[in-house]
């Protein structure tokens, strides 16, 4: 099925993430004629059809509302795309759909890395219900890692931190481990008396298994707290996220040039003093150029700058299309 590229040129910017996906309809001009909002974006569970099917809803939105009826180019940004032949894949089924002239599918991580730059230049670690980690040149290289879990040698994320203080306070509970605050404040957050009642709980699915990640923001509260086993955990996080930003500089040969290295995601965006400050300061020692800075930008301004850089727009176009985001 072929499609005609509309006049003028416009990009449809789309981040879709687990739990929510953000569209946009955007000129080369940087004007944003359209956005729409839609639920999240899960091939794994739901297999692609479906879940492009849940995609054409906002899409079909930000269309009408726009005044389209498709695009120059789609720049889309998702998560679940970990490998270069997910991302293949995707495409592939993107340009089916025939929703522009020209699709380009990256992982979601990218469209944080390039929210956070001025142009198509740094290294981003994203740590949400994951941990992941990006970089890219302006020449188009890139540096990446497959970030599909402890196969891939990842460690982190909040549902892997909620985890790692889980397997904590059950040993301290029973003597196997360190006495921890943990094995207090990890059941009182569902009140609950004991570690034991929460692994039955958990284990019986009492409490829904999805709720885990809940228990993340307890660590680090346990940790301001002074507790060491939980600021154990989360020094540690601060050391992954340390090396993997040193990996990717050292891969695009940025590691000796003043390079932005963006802190994005949920758990690098929530403030926690202990673990963005260990993180500067590991980040100092082993990456001295590295400018550390911490996103808050919303992902789909990413995915409409990479779909603009695909258009060749201007600094000017750059300039319009994130002022609509950050005054919002």
């Amino acid at each position: 099925m072929g499609l005609t590229a509309p006049d003028p040129l416009t990009v449809l910017a789309i981040d879709a993430g687990n739990s929510k996906t953000d569209v946009a309809v955007v000129t080369a001009a940087g004007e944003v004629l359209a956005t729409a909002r839609g639920g999240g974006f899960r091939p794994p569970a739901v297999g692609v059809a479906a879940a492009l099917d849940a995609l054409a809803e906002p899409v079909s939105r930000a269309f009408a509302d726009a005044g389209v009826t498709g695009v120059t180019h789609v720049s889309a940004c998702l998560a679940n795309a970990d490998l270069p032949v997910e991302e293949e894949q995707l495409a592939d089924a993107l340009h089916a759909r025939a929703w522009g002239a020209s699709v380009e599918v990256r992982n979601d991580t990218f469209a944080i890395l390039r929210a956070g730059v001025a142009e198509p230049r740094g290294v981003a670690v994203v740590c949400g219900a994951g941990i992941n980690c990006v970089g890219m040149r302006p020449d188009g290289r890139t540096a990446r890692f497959p970030a599909i879990g402890r196969i891939s040698g990842d460690w982190g994320g909040g549902w892997g931190l909620a985890e790692e203080a889980l397997w904590h306070a059950a040993r301290a509970e029973d003597g196997r481990g360190r006495p921890t605050l943990l094995a207090r404040t990890l059941p009182a957050h569902f009140g609950l008396p004991s570690m034991y009642a929460l692994i039955e709980a958990l284990h019986l699915e009492h409490v829904d298994p999805h709720r885990r990640h809940e228990l993340t923001p307890v660590l680090f509260a346990t940790a301001a707290d002074g507790d060491p086993v939980a600021r154990a955990i989360v020094t540690r996080l601060a050391e992954e996220v340390t090396v993997l930003a040193t990996v990717a500089l050292t891969r695009l040969d940025l590691l000796d040039e003043q390079t932005p290295v963006l802190l994005g995601g949920s758990v690098l965006t929530a403030g926690h003093p202990q673990l963005n400050d260990t993180v500067r300061e590991l980040l100092s020692s082993r990456a001295p150029k590295a400018d550390v800075r911490v996103v808050t930008a919303s992902p789909v301004l990413g995915a409409a700058l990479l779909g603009l850089d695909r258009l060749a727009a201007g600094a000017q176009a750059q300039e319009r299309v994130r002022g609509h985001w950050e005054a919002g």
